[in-house]
Protein backbone atom coordinates (compact mmCIF):
# COMPACT_ATOMS: atom_id res chain seq x y z
CA UNK A 1 0.00 0.00 0.00
CA UNK A 2 1.43 3.36 -1.04
CA UNK A 3 1.78 6.50 0.99
CA UNK A 4 -0.82 9.26 1.11
CA UNK A 5 0.14 12.54 -0.55
CA UNK A 6 -1.53 15.93 -0.05
CA UNK A 7 -0.19 18.81 -2.17
CA UNK A 8 -0.85 22.47 -1.36
CA UNK A 9 0.42 25.01 -3.90
CA UNK A 10 -0.01 28.76 -4.02
CA UNK A 11 1.68 32.16 -3.94
CA UNK A 12 3.68 33.63 -1.06
CA UNK A 13 1.66 34.65 1.97
CA UNK A 14 -1.43 32.61 1.16
CA UNK A 15 -1.09 30.73 4.45
CA UNK A 16 0.14 27.45 2.96
CA UNK A 17 2.73 26.59 5.59
CA UNK A 18 0.63 27.42 8.64
CA UNK A 19 -2.45 25.61 7.32
CA UNK A 20 -0.43 22.62 6.06
CA UNK A 21 1.18 22.23 9.50
CA UNK A 22 -2.20 22.13 11.22
CA UNK A 23 -3.60 19.62 8.74
CA UNK A 24 -0.53 17.36 8.92
CA UNK A 25 -0.68 17.34 12.71
CA UNK A 26 -4.40 16.51 12.71
CA UNK A 27 -3.87 13.63 10.27
CA UNK A 28 -0.66 12.34 11.82
CA UNK A 29 1.20 12.99 8.53
CA UNK A 30 4.65 14.46 8.00
CA UNK A 31 4.64 18.14 7.06
CA UNK A 32 7.17 19.10 4.36
CA UNK A 33 7.85 22.81 3.96
CA UNK A 34 9.56 22.96 0.56
CA UNK A 35 9.93 26.73 0.73
CA UNK A 36 12.28 26.28 3.69
CA UNK A 37 14.57 24.23 1.47
CA UNK A 38 14.83 27.01 -1.11
CA UNK A 39 15.36 29.56 1.66
CA UNK A 40 18.22 27.42 2.94
CA UNK A 41 19.90 27.47 -0.47
CA UNK A 42 19.49 31.25 -0.51
CA UNK A 43 21.03 31.49 2.97
CA UNK A 44 24.04 29.43 1.88
CA UNK A 45 24.55 31.68 -1.14
CA UNK A 46 24.28 34.91 0.82
CA UNK A 47 26.62 33.67 3.56
CA UNK A 48 29.19 32.73 0.90
CA UNK A 49 28.97 35.98 -1.06
CA UNK A 50 27.02 34.47 -3.95
CA UNK A 51 24.24 36.33 -5.70
CA UNK A 52 21.16 34.04 -5.50
CA UNK A 53 19.94 35.37 -8.85
CA UNK A 54 23.15 34.37 -10.69
CA UNK A 55 22.45 30.89 -12.03
CA UNK A 56 26.05 30.17 -13.08
CA UNK A 57 27.46 30.98 -9.62
CA UNK A 58 24.74 29.06 -7.79
CA UNK A 59 25.25 26.02 -10.04
CA UNK A 60 28.94 25.92 -9.08
CA UNK A 61 28.14 25.42 -5.39
CA UNK A 62 24.88 23.45 -5.47
CA UNK A 63 26.68 20.12 -4.95
CA UNK A 64 28.30 21.56 -1.80
CA UNK A 65 24.92 22.38 -0.26
CA UNK A 66 23.57 19.67 2.01
CA UNK A 67 20.01 20.10 3.28
CA UNK A 68 18.45 17.74 5.80
CA UNK A 69 14.96 17.74 7.26
CA UNK A 70 14.60 16.37 10.77
CA UNK A 71 11.57 16.14 13.02
CA UNK A 72 12.22 17.10 16.62
CA UNK A 73 9.29 17.15 19.04
CA UNK A 74 7.09 16.67 15.96
CA UNK A 75 8.34 19.97 14.50
CA UNK A 76 10.22 20.26 11.20
CA UNK A 77 13.80 21.46 11.60
CA UNK A 78 15.95 22.46 8.63
CA UNK A 79 19.65 21.65 8.70
CA UNK A 80 22.05 23.30 6.27
CA UNK A 81 25.39 21.53 6.05
CA UNK A 82 24.85 20.14 9.55
CA UNK A 83 23.66 23.42 11.14
CA UNK A 84 20.10 24.05 12.30
CA UNK A 85 19.00 27.15 10.33
CA UNK A 86 15.27 26.95 11.03
CA UNK A 87 15.25 30.33 12.80
CA UNK A 88 17.50 32.04 10.23
CA UNK A 89 15.48 31.56 7.03
CA UNK A 90 12.25 33.47 7.73
CA UNK A 91 13.33 37.02 6.90
CA UNK A 92 12.18 39.06 3.90
CA UNK A 93 15.71 38.77 2.48
CA UNK A 94 15.54 34.95 2.58
CA UNK A 95 12.06 35.03 1.05
CA UNK A 96 13.29 37.01 -1.94
CA UNK A 97 16.46 34.93 -2.12
CA UNK A 98 14.37 31.76 -2.25
CA UNK A 99 12.38 33.18 -5.14
CA UNK A 100 15.63 33.90 -6.99
CA UNK A 101 17.32 30.51 -6.47
CA UNK A 102 14.11 28.63 -7.27
CA UNK A 103 14.41 29.78 -10.89
CA UNK A 104 17.58 27.73 -11.39
CA UNK A 105 17.16 24.23 -12.84
CA UNK A 106 20.07 22.76 -10.86
CA UNK A 107 18.52 23.89 -7.58
CA UNK A 108 15.05 22.63 -8.45
CA UNK A 109 16.36 19.26 -9.64
CA UNK A 110 18.23 18.67 -6.40
CA UNK A 111 15.39 19.70 -4.10
CA UNK A 112 12.61 18.01 -6.07
CA UNK A 113 14.49 14.73 -5.76
CA UNK A 114 14.70 15.16 -1.99
CA UNK A 115 11.02 16.06 -1.77
CA UNK A 116 9.93 13.03 -3.81
CA UNK A 117 11.99 10.72 -1.62
CA UNK A 118 10.18 12.01 1.46
CA UNK A 119 6.80 11.47 -0.20
CA UNK A 120 7.70 7.86 -0.99
CA UNK A 121 8.65 7.16 2.64
CA UNK A 122 5.91 8.96 4.56
CA UNK A 123 2.31 10.12 4.40
CA UNK A 124 2.90 13.82 3.69
CA UNK A 125 1.30 17.21 3.49
CA UNK A 126 3.66 19.16 1.25
CA UNK A 127 3.34 22.82 0.33
CA UNK A 128 5.15 24.92 -2.25
CA UNK A 129 4.88 26.27 -5.78
CA UNK A 130 5.07 23.15 -7.97
CA UNK A 131 4.02 20.30 -5.71
CA UNK A 132 0.97 19.13 -7.67
CA UNK A 133 2.44 20.02 -11.06
CA UNK A 134 5.92 18.51 -10.69
CA UNK A 135 6.89 17.06 -7.33
CA UNK A 136 3.76 14.99 -6.67
CA UNK A 137 1.57 14.98 -9.80
CA UNK A 138 0.12 11.75 -8.37
CA UNK A 139 -1.03 13.45 -5.15
CA UNK A 140 -4.20 12.03 -3.63
CA UNK A 141 -5.42 15.58 -2.97
CA UNK A 142 -4.20 18.76 -4.68
CA UNK A 143 -5.15 22.24 -3.50
CA UNK A 144 -4.25 25.63 -4.95
CA UNK A 145 -4.41 28.12 -2.09
CA UNK A 146 -4.48 31.81 -2.89
CA UNK A 147 -5.65 35.25 -1.71
CA UNK A 148 -5.59 38.86 -2.88
CA UNK A 149 -1.99 40.18 -2.93
CA UNK A 150 -2.74 43.02 -0.48
CA UNK A 151 -4.38 40.58 1.90
CA UNK A 152 -1.34 38.29 1.68
CA UNK A 153 1.07 41.18 2.17
CA UNK A 154 -0.88 42.37 5.21
CA UNK A 155 -0.64 38.96 6.82
CA UNK A 156 3.10 38.76 6.15
CA UNK A 157 3.62 42.32 7.44
CA UNK A 158 1.97 41.59 10.80
CA UNK A 159 3.85 38.31 11.07
CA UNK A 160 7.18 40.10 10.56
CA UNK A 161 6.29 42.93 12.95
CA UNK A 162 5.50 40.38 15.65
CA UNK A 163 9.03 39.05 15.19
CA UNK A 164 10.40 42.56 15.76
CA UNK A 165 11.44 43.26 12.17
CA UNK A 166 11.57 46.93 11.18
CA UNK A 167 9.75 46.98 7.86
CA UNK A 168 6.94 48.92 6.20
CA UNK A 169 3.77 47.46 4.72
CA UNK A 170 4.62 49.12 1.39
CA UNK A 171 7.97 47.29 1.21
CA UNK A 172 6.35 43.96 2.08
CA UNK A 173 3.72 44.52 -0.62
CA UNK A 174 6.30 45.38 -3.27
CA UNK A 175 8.46 42.37 -2.34
CA UNK A 176 5.42 40.12 -2.59
CA UNK A 177 4.48 41.50 -6.01
CA UNK A 178 8.06 40.90 -7.21
CA UNK A 179 8.00 37.38 -5.85
CA UNK A 180 4.62 36.68 -7.47
CA UNK A 181 6.08 37.80 -10.79
CA UNK A 182 9.23 35.69 -10.33
CA UNK A 183 7.26 32.60 -9.38
CA UNK A 184 4.68 32.83 -12.15
CA UNK A 185 7.00 33.78 -15.03
CA UNK A 186 10.08 31.60 -14.44
CA UNK A 187 10.80 29.12 -17.21
CA UNK A 188 11.43 26.21 -14.84
CA UNK A 189 8.31 24.94 -12.99
CA UNK A 190 6.36 28.22 -12.81
CA UNK A 191 3.62 28.68 -10.25
CA UNK A 192 0.40 27.48 -11.91
CA UNK A 193 -2.71 25.70 -10.71
CA UNK A 194 -2.62 21.99 -11.51
CA UNK A 195 -5.56 20.83 -13.60
CA UNK A 196 -6.81 18.56 -10.83
CA UNK A 197 -6.26 21.05 -7.99
CA UNK A 198 -9.11 22.49 -5.94
CA UNK A 199 -8.95 26.31 -5.94
CA UNK A 200 -9.33 27.85 -2.47
CA UNK A 201 -9.31 31.64 -2.05
CA UNK A 202 -8.76 32.72 1.57
CA UNK A 203 -9.13 36.48 1.02
CA UNK A 204 -10.77 37.97 4.10
CA UNK A 205 -10.68 34.71 6.04
CA UNK A 206 -9.26 34.32 9.52
CA UNK A 207 -6.63 31.61 9.93
CA UNK A 208 -9.13 29.46 11.81
CA UNK A 209 -11.70 29.79 9.02
CA UNK A 210 -9.13 28.77 6.40
CA UNK A 211 -7.93 25.78 8.42
CA UNK A 212 -11.47 24.57 9.02
CA UNK A 213 -12.44 24.95 5.37
CA UNK A 214 -9.43 23.04 4.05
CA UNK A 215 -9.78 20.39 6.73
CA UNK A 216 -13.35 19.76 5.60
CA UNK A 217 -12.28 19.46 1.95
CA UNK A 218 -9.44 17.06 2.78
CA UNK A 219 -11.50 14.93 5.17
CA UNK A 220 -14.22 14.53 2.55
CA UNK A 221 -11.69 13.56 -0.14
CA UNK A 222 -9.89 11.06 2.09
CA UNK A 223 -13.16 9.36 2.92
Amino acid sequence: MGTKKIAIDGPSGAGKSTIAKHIAKALGYIYVDTGAMYRSVALYCLEHGIDPSCEEDVRKVIDDICIDIKYENKEQQIYLCGRNVTSLIRSAEMSMGASNVSKHSAVRSKLVSLQRNLAEKYNVVMDGRDIATRVMPDADIAIFLTADVEDRARRRYYEMKEKGEDISFENVLEDMKRRDNNDSTRANSPLVKAENAILVDTTGNTLEESINYLSQIISKKLR
